[in-house]
């Protein structure tokens, strides 16, 4: 997965596609090495937001990307252009791995790559995304959707989140952790290799919870209980519950659980701690007991996660994590 192609026309939105370039367009060979190589495709001239910008390639670059990122896509009330829709048609057949970012997903939708999927787009524009193209899924309440060759995010922020996933699926757990750090980001939850599904990650200091998420991440060897984060938190756990599902759009123990998988997977990425240290590590307790979590939240046994992902050039800056390759089916 190392070409990265962006596809611009006239009337993308600016945000979706400066982040995008500067996840994957950026130098971070001080983060992993290889990095990708980026390449800006569209027909001549295109005025995205206020800005002109001079693509590098036409649009039938796109088709020999390894993954086509669609910006957002201005005026949903328009059909998008003919030219953009064959185009990542096109790409997505020649074996190319698809994603939009927010209203993107009306290319896509107007492509056919969302007929019979599960997708997502910014909240405001589910219900034209679901009335225009009804062979679609389309589910509001999520950050975004993996399908496996074609992705689809929510609006703004949560496409930083889909393009630190993609970063995710392809160099492993440690190396998105840290270009979230460099970014200064909360780094992304942990997902299968199948359809994924998540929700916000809340911004740090701004909710009841800010204080309770760092202490437990450090005591993720504990076996804590609601009881124990209710009682640190000084709240009751009906009341724990409530604010859980305000901030994470989950359950204290779900959440939790998360954080125990996402710890593992690093530890499996870094470390050659056995399976059992690991599952003592993360609170899991037993061997089998990770195993069962870890197959059911990734995908995969921890095993196979950590061939997968192993080591295979130099550390990024604060972290042991490596270059890795995205797993098979």
């Amino acid at each position: 997965m190392g070409t990265v192609a962006l596809a611009v026309t006239d009337g993308m939105l600016h945000f979706e596609l400066s982040l995008a370039f500067e996840v994957f367009g950026a130098d971070m060979t001080d983060v992993a090495d290889p990095w990708y190589s980026v390449s800006v495709c569209g027909p001549s001239a295109v005025r995205v937001g206020r800005f002109r910008l001079e693509p590098d390639h036409g649009l039938d670059r796109l088709s020999r990307a390894d993954t086509v990122i669609v910006p957002g896509w201005a005026d949903v009330d328009e059909d998008p252009p003919v030219d953009l829709v064959d185009a990542i048609r096109v790409a997505h057949e020649a074996g190319a791995r698809v994603a939009s970012l927010c209203t993107g997903a009306f290319v896509l939708a107007a492509a056919g790559l969302l007929d019979g999927r599960r997708a997502t787009t910014h909240w405001a524009h589910t219900r034209a995304l679901a009335a225009r193209y009804p062979r679609v899924t389309v589910d509001p309440d999520v950050l975004y959707v993996d399908d496996g060759s074609v992705l689809t995010s929510a609006g703004k922020a949560a496409a930083m989140d889909l393009c630190l996933h993609l970063v995710r699926l392809d160099h492993g757990s440690s190396i998105a952790n840290a270009l979230a750090r460099l970014l200064v980001v909360p780094p992304h939850r942990a997902g299968g290799q199948a359809q994924f599904v998540t929700t916000p990650v809340p911004a740090p200091d701004n909710h009841p919870l800010a204080e309770l998420f760092p202490w437990v991440i450090e005591r993720l060897d504990h076996p804590l209980t609601v009881e124990d984060l209710a009682r640190r938190a000084r709240m009751s756990s009906r009341n724990l519950g409530r604010h859980f599902r305000s901030v994470t759009g989950t359950t204290p123990l779900q959440w939790l659980l998360t954080q125990r998988i996402r710890h593992a997977q690093e530890l499996l990425e870094t470390t050659d701690d056995s399976v059992d240290t690991i599952a003592s590590a993360t609170g899991m307790g037993t061997a089998t007991t990770l195993r069962r979590h870890f197959n059911r939240t990734v995908g995969v046994p921890p095993d196979t996660y950590r061939r997968t992902f192993r080591s295979r050039t130099r550390p990024g800056p604060n972290d042991s994590g490596q270059h890795h390759q995205r797993p098979g089916p």
